[in-house]
């Protein structure tokens, strides 16, 4: 069988060797120069020293996610427990206060980044499996083939779109998808296609001193929720998620971003805080192979993710991804899922 998979983020390169390791043949395209979709990994070099730092998906959690478990250890992949002793740090509009947080679950990091994840996945692939700065625009489903920059593939038994909803409704098919479709695809928002992600670097994890544990929620700064990043030896970090919607985050610069977020790191941790030694910042907003106007209305609720069926006529089409897995939607084990109830079912059909 040979399959051609849209998209290299996790659920896409999770299944191209599954896929392979079944025996079939496997062609992934994917848009960007880089492999991992909403996986994107940083290095930050200290005194001769690479430190990773995720500004996409960072935890996985071990008591709740065993797909993600296994894959680790399949992998052999060194991982770090989320640090969260000491004090949480509350920002209302009337003041800051800290509050004890009893019985967090257990939230793991990976020590070299989520994208050894998806390295580790990639490596396992057969050479030439992956294509990138390869965006598929149409796919022709009648004779089973897509078309990538400007090119027409070979026929293939299966194509399998690994992309989000939203961006899976934006390419073109003959014959057309299904208006009902269509629209289901367009009401289910893209996972982190909302947000941005800001890290700030640090000497040494100074909160620590003062009993925080680097976590925060804010109802008041352009900065929601924030966590402690630092590496298990090495400087210390904060990352965090954006209140400030889309739409204004566009109005600023990024040198704007930054002098608010530090006000709000000093208002929240003291002093020390404004003496940052790096800064990355990410507004996955702006990444086109992310999302589409349509996400850049907040979200007011977690959304219901679930599967989507393409309809009668596009039944050698499927579509995978976190976005579709109703149990984990947004996690890294909804895309791990989204790939096996893909196979349990493909096994059921054949």
């Amino acid at each position: 069988m040979n399959v051609a998979i849209i998209g290299a983020g996790i659920s896409g390169l999770y299944l191209a060797t599954r896929m392979q390791e079944l025996g079939h043949a496997v062609t992934i395209y994917e848009a960007r120069d880089r492999i991992g979709g909403r996986i994107e990994t940083i290095d930050f070099n200290l005194a001769g020293q690479a430190y990773a730092f995720d500004l996409g998906p960072t935890w996985f959690w071990p008591d709740s996610e065993p797909l993600m478990v296994d894959l680790i250890h399949r992998f052999d992949l060194p991982t770090l427990e989320q640090y969260a002793t000491g004090a949480l740090r509350l920002e209302r509009a009337d003041g800051i206060e800290s509050h004890l947080v009893a019985n967090q679950p257990t939230a793991l990091r990976l020590r070299d980044g989520i994208r050894s994840v998806a390295m580790a996945l990639a490596a396992r692939l057969t050479p030439g499996t992956i294509r990138l700065k390869s965006p598929v625009s149409q796919i022709d489903v009648m004779n089973r083939r897509v078309i990538s920059s400007g090119r027409k593939s070979q026929p293939f038994d299966e194509i399998v779109l690994a992309l989000p909803p939203r961006l899976a409704a934006r390419l073109s098919y003959v014959p057309a998808l299904p208006e009902a479709v269509l629209d289901e695809l367009e009401a289910l928002p893209t996972w982190m296609a909302q947000q941005a992600k800001c890290l700030i670097l640090y000497e040494k994890p100074f909160w620590c001193d003062s009993g925080w544990s680097g976590q925060a929620i804010s109802w008041t700064g352009m900065v929601q929720e924030i966590h402690d990043a630092s590496p298990q030896d090495g400087p210390g970090a904060l990352f965090g998620f954006f209140r400030t919607p889309a739409r204004e985050r566009q109005l600023l610069t990024e040198a704007e971003i930054k002098k608010t977020v530090l006000a709000q790191l000093v208002r929240l941790f003291g002093e020390q805080a404004r003496q940052s030694i790096g800064w990355l910042y990410k507004d996955w907003s702006t990444d086109s192979w992310t999302a589409t106007r349509a996400d850049a209305a907040p979200l007011v609720d977690f959304p219901a993710y679930h599967a989507i069926n393409l309809g009668v006529e596009h039944v050698a089409i499927s579509l995978i991804g976190t976005e579709t897995d109703p149990s984990h939607g947004g996690h890294l084990e909804g895309a791990l899922r989204s790939v096996e109830r893909y196979l349990k079912k493909r096994g059921a059909e054949k």
